[in-house]
């Protein structure tokens, strides 16, 4: 059943003595993106310099430091343990991760697009081409699949091709 993440360093599924990483990636925002945060702390000096040119900066300063922070803190991560998978904010048993599908270039954008189910778990950014559906088999849970965006799709699938170990 799919439920919110366990913080690191707590008890729980993502604490256990067989939560060594199998694969683990941060979907950082990419170069551009951190460009385009950039331009727009340096358009606050720009509607600011009017005003005073150091409450211009000050703003900028301030501007640049929250973007940096919300960018940060908004990075969804993706784990596979031997017994759990989280993406973003959910997490699941690997028992009841089905099958597992990468996709890249055009079949990934239909997956994002015209084949996407609206019921499906996302977790995809636009700066990250390649995306991984995970098929759910807990009959408790009415999301069919998660989708996700990854750089090393491959890697990902790899991970959850071997057998999830049983919590015991």
């Amino acid at each position: 059943m799919t439920q919110p993440a366990t913080p690191a360093g707590s008890s729980g599924p993502a604490g256990g003595p067989s939560s060594a990483p199998r694969y683990d990636e941060r979907l950082w925002p990419n170069f551009w993106v951190w460009l385009i945060a950039a331009g727009t702390a340096a358009a606050v000096v720009v509607m600011l310099a009017p005003i005073s040119m150091a409450a211009g900066i000050i703003g900028a300063i301030v501007a640049a430091i929250l973007l940096a922070v919300l960018l940060i803190a908004s990075t969804p991560r993706i784990l596979v343990t031997d017994t759990m998978l989280q993406v973003g904010r959910a997490q699941i048993e690997r028992r009841y991760v089905g099958r597992v599908e990468a996709f890249t270039g055009e079949a990934a954008t239909e997956q994002r697009g015209p084949k996407l189910n609206g019921t499906a778990y996302m977790c995809m950014r636009g700066w990250i081409d390649p995306v991984v559906t995970i098929e759910i088999t807990d009959e408790t849970d009415l999301t069919p699949y998660w989708i996700a965006s990854t750089r090393r799709p491959q890697q990902l699938l790899a991970a959850l091709d071997r057998p999830a170990q049983r919590e015991d």
